[in-house]
C-alpha cells in the first residue's frame, strides 16, 4: 500500500491532508501509545501534537510563525517551541514527518490498520487490547473535536483578520484623506509664508526708507540753522558794509573840508 503525501504543501487540503497524517502516525507509533496510556495526560497530549503537527504542516507551506500562530490560535512562543523540537510533542511529530519522508508511512499505517482491524494484539499484550481500543475511539472522537475547534479558530481567525483588514483600509483611507488635507494646508501656508516674507521685506525697505528720510531731516534742520547763522552773518556784514560807506562819505567830506580848508589858507597867505 503507498499513500502519497503532500510533503510541501500548496492549497489549503493539502495543508489539513498533511495535518491529518502527521498526527494519526504520531499518535499510534508504540511509544506515543505508551505516553497516552494515562487517562489525566492524555487530553494534554492529543492538544499538543495536533498544535504541532498544525504547526509542521503550515511551516511546510511557506507560512511564517505569526501566520501560523493566528491560525492556530496559539502564541508566536508555543509556535517556535513546537517547530524548533523544544517541546516533546514537536520532536515526536518531527520525527513522524522525517520517517514519512524516509519514505517509512506504510509502515505506520500498517499499525494504524492493525488498531482498526483489531489487530492491537500485534502491537501490545493481548490483556491490554480492550483498553486500548476504547481509548482509541476515545482519541480519534477527541482529535475530531480539537480539529472542528481548529478548524472554527481558523475561521474566526480569517473573519477577525478580514475585519482587521477592512479597519485597516478604513484608517488607511483616513490618514490619506488627512494627508491630503495637511499638503493642501501646507501649501496655503507656503504661500502665505512666500507672502509674509515679500510684506516683510518691503516693510524692511520702508523701514530702512524712514531712517534714511529721519536723517535727510535731521541734516536739514542742521543745514537750516547753519543758514540761519550764515544769514545772520550776512546782515551784520551788510550793516558793517553800509557802515563802512557811511564812514567812506564821512571821510570823502572831511577830505573835501580839509581841501577847502587849505584853499582858504593858501589865498590868506
Amino acid at each position: 500500500m503507498s499513500v502519497e503525501v503532500p510533503l510541501n504543501p500548496i492549497t489549503r487540503s493539502e495543508i489539513h491532508q498533511l495535518e491529518s497524517i502527521l498526527l494519526f502516525a504520531t499518535l499510534f507509533r508504540p511509544e506515543v501509545i505508551e505516553l497516552i496510556k494515562d487517562p489525566a495526560e492524555r487530553l494534554t497530549w492529543v492538544d499538543s501534537l495536533a498544535v504541532a503537527a498544525g504547526a509542521i504542516a503550515r511551516e511546510k507551506a511557506g507560512m511564517t510563525v505569526s501566520e501560523i500562530a493566528r491560525e492556530l490560535g496559539r502564541t508566536e512562543q508555543t509556535i517556535r517551541k513546537h517547530l524548533k523540537g523544544e517541546s516533546k510533542a514537536g520532536q515526536l511529530v518531527r520525527e513522524t514527518y522525517e520517517l514519512i519522508k524516509q519514505g517509512k508511512l506504510d509502515e505506520l499505517i500498517k499499525t494504524i490498520e492493525m488498531i482498526e482491524k483489531g489487530g492491537l494484539r500485534e502491537v501490545v499484550a493481548k490483556e491490554e487490547y480492550e483498553k486500548l481500543l476504547q481509548e482509541y475511539e476515545k482519541l480519534k472522537q477527541e482529535y475530531e473535536a480539537i480539529k472542528e475547534k481548529v478548524e472554527a479558530a481558523e475561521l474566526e481567525s480569517l473573519e477577525k483578520a478580514k475585519e482587521e483588514i477592512e479597519n485597516l483600509k478604513k484608517k488607511l483611507q483616513k490618514l490619506e484623506e488627512e494627508k491630503k488635507e495637511l499638503e493642501k494646508e501646507l501649501k496655503e501656508q507656503k504661500v502665505k509664508l512666500i507672502e509674509y516674507e515679500a510684506k516683510a521685506k518691503r516693510a524692511e525697505e520702508l523701514e530702512n526708507k524712514v531712517k534714511e528720510l529721519e536723517q535727510l531731516a535731521k541734516e536739514s534742520e542742521e543745514l537750516k540753522k547753519k543758514l540761519e547763522e550764515v544769514q545772520a552773518e550776512a546782515e551784520k556784514a551788510k550793516e558793517l558794509e553800509n557802515r563802512i560807506k557811511e564812514l567812506e562819505e564821512e571821510i570823502t567830506k572831511l577830505k573835501d573840508g580839509i581841501k577847502k580848508a587849505k584853499e582858504i589858507l593858501e589865498s590868506l597867505l
